[in-house]
């Protein structure tokens, strides 16, 4: 999984980096087939926003979290983020569990 990370008027600390690196790990551990993360942590004024485009085999997935604090927005996109990934899973899972099931039908 190659994860882009970009600051707008952020500056993107090795703490902030790590951060980062170890929610998205963990999430790639519910799903992996994650290809590729581009996450995107933004200042304005008093929000702090994270953003973040993943593309997972045949899909993209984007969510995006505001807070007063960096580390709970990235906290609540990683959230939002792992929700949409479970949901693209089940519909995998189901549509091959249909392909299956309409063969057995018409044999």
């Amino acid at each position: 999984m190659q994860i882009n990370l970009t600051g707008h008027h952020v500056d993107l600390t090795p703490a902030l980096r790590s951060y980062v690196n170890e929610k998205f790990e963990r999430l790639e551990r519910h799903f992996d087939n994650v290809i590729d993360v581009h996450v995107i942590l933004t200042v304005e004024k008093l929000t702090q926003k994270a953003e973040a485009t993943m593309l997972v085999s045949g899909n993209n997935l984007f969510a995006d979290a505001t807070d007063q604090d960096m580390y709970a927005a990235i906290d609540a996109l990683v959230d939002k983020l792992d929700r949409q990934v479970v949901k693209h899973k089940e519909k995998l899972k189901d549509h091959h569990r249909a392909e299956g099931s309409h063969r057995n039908h018409s044999e």
